[in-house]
């Protein structure tokens, strides 16, 4: 972010050839792309029985947005925008990037990759590139994975892109309305760059997975992927719908959520209030409200647009820093907490050194 951090435009590899030396790494740019529809809380009232007033007191949201096929929106085509409007506001080139890391659980196909066809769109030659699925968590572990990449030696400029088509997947009808009125579409991107100053990038990181509870949140393919005690008429109704234990997981996400910031700082031997921005997953407003209020945080160091986007899965990090930066918030220096959990269930954290 400062000019001394800035890569050099003809020095791609120039950390495979430093010597052993130590690097750092540091968010150079970063972007997002929203589909052109919005659906607000209204349009629901048309579709199932809920109200305005019950989401909102409920979810905090009043819109989202929802990616149409027929308008060219994909989550590779959303990824793409967003990965360039990243190597924009970093002033790069696609072929700037050695590799894409892509977060996503709706890749276009099962194969290729979205992060072939990100690569392949934006004309960024034969470079890695690769998906990461771990639902809402996906950002924030693909952002470790990248520092870890780019300290290693294995990478100099990297493309990260959050992006999911989650609407894909619920149910628009009375049957899902305790799940469709969260979730909303969108892509976000960093451009994670490698530092001369070993001290930026990641200081701290928690990653953990709780596979045994996946039946909290799940889509199934086929009719025997239900669990055993599902309500489920086996008749592919609920196929390729998300079907989520809504008590189960605010509770779950509301014990994490706070467990999870405070194991972060523990690490580092940090207060809360060291911390400049905190920039969680959007799940649900009164999940971000109980940790600000358990930590004692002033709203300005918790970013919310869940109003705005609902619960855009991989996408959601993102979408708060990039809006953050475009606010010109964010500083070099600052220490900025990522935070995300979701299905699998999954949870994980990456406090950053700007």
């Amino acid at each position: 972010m400062s000019e001394t951090n800035q890569p050099s435009k003809v020095d791609k590899h120039a950390v495979h050839t430093a010597g052993g030396a130590r690097v750092g790494a540091t968010i150079l740019g970063a972007g997002m792309a929203l589909p052109k529809t919005v659906l607000t809380n209204a349009d629901l009232e048309k579709l199932m029985d809920t109200s305005d007033e019950w989401i909102r007191q409920r979810t905090g949201i009043t819109q989202r947005r929802i990616a149409k096929r027929e308008l060219g929106e994909t989550t590779a085509s959303l990824g793409t925008r967003a990965l360039q409007a990243a190597l924009d506001d970093a002033g790069m080139r696609p072929t700037d990037l050695d590799q894409i890391v892509v977060a996503t659980i709706t890749p276009d196909m099962p194969t290729p990759s979205a992060a072939c066809q990100i690569a392949a769109n934006l004309g960024a030659g034969n470079i890695a590139a690769f998906d990461l699925g771990a639902a809402c968590s996906g950002f924030v572990f693909a952002l470790n994975t990248v520092d870890a990449l780019i300290r290693s030696g294995n990478a100099r400029n990297v493309g990260v892109v959050g992006a999911d088509i989650i609407t894909r997947h619920v149910d628009y009808s009375d049957r899902g309305r305790g799940t469709s009125i969260l979730f909303g579409d969108g892509a976000g991107a960093f451009v994670v760059t490698g530092s001369d100053d070993p001290d930026t990038g990641v200081l701290a990181r928690a990653m953990h997975t709780d596979g045994s509870r996946w039946p909290d949140l799940f889509i199934p393919r086929a009719d025997d992927d239900f669990p055993a005690d599902f309500d489920h008429d086996g008749h592919g109704v609920d196929i390729n719908c998300l079907h989520m234990n809504g008590r189960a997981v605010f509770k779950f996400a509301v014990s994490t959520f706070g467990d999870l910031i405070q194991e972060t700082l523990d690490k580092v031997g940090l207060k809360p209030e060291d911390v400049d921005h905190y920039v969680c997953h959007q799940s649900n407003k009164r999940i971000l409200d109980a940790a600000r209020e358990r930590f004692g945080l002033p709203e300005e160091k918790l970013h919310i647009n869940i109003d705005r986007y609902g619960n855009t899965v991989a996408a959601s990090v993102c979408l708060c820093f990039s809006e953050l930066k475009a606010a010109n918030r964010i500083k070099p220096g600052q220490l900025v907490m990522f935070l995300g959990f979701g299905a699998g269930l999954t949870w994980g954290s990456s406090l950053w050194r700007l």
